[in-house]
Order: structure tokens, then sequence, then C-alpha cells
């Protein structure tokens, strides 16, 4: 058996300029971090059933893995050609679809699980792309590559995003007391809705032209996020978070609702120095930066507009962040191989 486990990840600024419409034409810039939620996956033979199991939130087993309804993992396991006997299932801290790149978490801890599986290593850098060729290339997924680069690598990382299709990697090293001051300013909440990011980023994908100055500012403000963040310096990303989340607005009609509206003005109205919505949009988390002296209030707040708003399944996802990527926890098949 292996058990991998990937991380979730928040995106602060940058996010939408990982996009090859854009990148192709000015360098896209992201920054993000890992946070201790997760994506487990398990890999185990099943030399005595001659089938494939996939067990998420729901089960299938079938004769052959083009009869799987999970295309990530129908996918995948064609592409590796292997066609029986393996039963996969994956468990998360979080429901899917909530704007920290769980998908993308879910295909590094697949692919390196499966590399596992037949007694290969891989790198980050290479798991990293395996994951964007499987989602982008093979499921033709209008998405970026920033969250497989994110989970794969661990950590506070700026990623640059090159025309001839690379990626840069460059770790933002933050000493241990001004990372756990960003922590203590730091509210996650989730929505309660959820949304697959290709529903959005089609749109956003289609109008990438037409704002393209617009990017640009999103992929500089990069630099200016990571001066500030190495001096410690709360109010003022809090503030760059807020001015990315007004432009990024603009980018499609799907982007934005008056709920996510109310959530977010109600945190600002309640102390926040700013924030944004991670993700593509639509729903998903919502991220602020606020002195800890407000969460209080602020908690009332989003708690109220949550209701006004009819949203059961919203609640507040406290966080802390992570330097390990996406790590291989238990192989008995391959000891050697972690």
């Amino acid at each position: 058996m292996i058990l991998v486990r990937a991380p979730l990840r928040i995106s602060f600024v940058g996010g939408g300029t990982d996009l090859p419409d854009f990148y192709r034409h000015y360098p896209g810039r992201v920054l993000s971090t890992t946070i201790d939620k997760y994506v487990y996956l398990v890999i185990n033979p099943t030399p005595l059933i001659d089938k494939v199991t996939a067990r998420y939130s729901i089960s299938e087993t079938a004769s052959h893995p083009n009869e799987l309804q999970h295309t990530r993992i129908k996918t995948a396991l064609m592409d590796f050609g292997i066609e029986r006997n393996l039963e996969i299932g994956s468990f998360a801290s979080l429901p899917a679809k909530t704007g920290l790149g769980s998908s993308s978490s879910f295909s590094t801890a697949l692919l390196k699980g499966l590399y596992a599986f037949q007694g290969k290593r891989i790198g980050k850098g290479e798991l990293a792309e395996a994951a964007c060729r499987l989602e982008i290339d093979l499921l033709k997924e209008p998405i970026g590559k920033q969250d497989q680069y994110a989970s794969a690598t661990g950590g506070f990382n700026i990623f640059q995003f090159n025309a001839n299709d690379s990626v840069s990697v460059e770790p933002v090293l933050i000493d241990y007391l001004k990372r756990s001051k960003l922590e203590k300013n730091t509210l996650l909440f989730f929505t309660g809705v959820t949304r697959p990011a290709s529903s959005v980023l089609s749109e956003q994908k289609s109008k990438i032209s037409e704002h393209i100055e617009t990017y640009k500012k999103m992929s500089d403000s990069v630099s200016a996020f990571k001066e500030k963040l190495l001096a410690g310096d709360i109010r003022g990303m809090a503030s760059l978070l807020h001015d990315g989340w007004m432009l990024k607005k603009k980018f499609a009609s799907n982007v934005s609702n008056s709920m996510i509206d109310d959530l977010y003005e109600a945190g600002l109205a309640a102390g926040a120095w700013g924030g944004k919505v991670l993700g593509a949009g639509g729903g998903g988390c919502i991220l602020f930066l606020a002195h800890p002296e407000v969460h209080g209030a602020m908690r009332i707040a989003m708690r109220q507009a949550a209701a006004k708003n009819n949203l059961s399944d919203f609640k507040e996802i406290p966080v802390t962040f992570t330097q390990s990527g996406t790590d291989i926890l238990f192989n008995n098949l391959h000891p050697k191989i972690i």
C-alpha cells in the first residue's frame, strides 16, 4: 500500500496570470503558500481482484479504467498503462471546488503515487509538469499551472510562468516570527458554495486580450507583495489583496456575485484591512487579513451575512502555513521510495 499526502494552497496575488493566453505575451507571476489542509490518496494493489476500483465520494469498480467515471483516475491509469489489479481511494480535509486548488492537489497525489507504485521516483518540478500535462493537455481543462506547482513544491513561493511554457520557482524565505504573525492575522471562511474552476475560467480566458494591461498589473504586484511579506507589513499586504480582488472582478461576469459581495463587504465593515476570494471565483473561500482584536466582530458579521444569504454550509477554516509539498507518507511496496 502507498499513502500520499498533497497540500492545498492559498494564492495571495497574481492569480489568473498563469493562463497561457496571458503568459505567452508577458511573464505571469503568482505568490502562494501551502496550508495544513490536504488531499490524501491510497494506492492498494489487489492481485486477486482482476479489476480497477476507485473510491472517492462514490465507489466504482470496473473491468478496465476506460469504464471509470472519475476522469483523473481513468486518464492517469490509461496513460500509465495500468489496467487491472489496483484500488485507489481518496480523502480530503475539505470539500472539493473550494478555491484552494484541491483538484490539482488530487492530481499531484495521484501521479506521485502511481510513479511510486511502478517503483519510480519523481522530483517536484517533474511532478508539477506531469500534473499540468494530465489536467491541461490530456483532460483539456481551461486552467493554469499555479496549483500543480504549489502542491508539488510546498511552502511560500513565487512561480513565474514563461512564454516557452516553463515555470521558474523562487522560494520566499520568511522568518518564523513574521510567518507566525501573518497566521495570527489571517482569517479564512468557506462560503459553503462550491464550483468547478473551469466554469469560471472559460469565460475569463476568452476575455484576456480585453484586460491585458490589468493582468500585467497583477503580475507585477507580486514583487511588491513579496517586499511587504518579508517586511512583515500585513496592512500593506492586505491593501494589495484588496486591489487585486477589485481588478479580478472585472475579468468575467461569474467571478463575483451578490452573495460574495455581501460576505466580503461584511468582513471589511467589521474591521478587516483587506482580502480576496480564493481561486477562480464564484464561490469557494474568502481570505481576510485583519488584526486579531477584530476577529471576534468579523466572525459575527460574517455569520450574519451568511445567514442572510442562506449559506447553511458556511464556516471558518483555521489554517497554518506549511513547508512540505506532495509527500509519500507510507510505502511498503517500494520502501526506499518516499
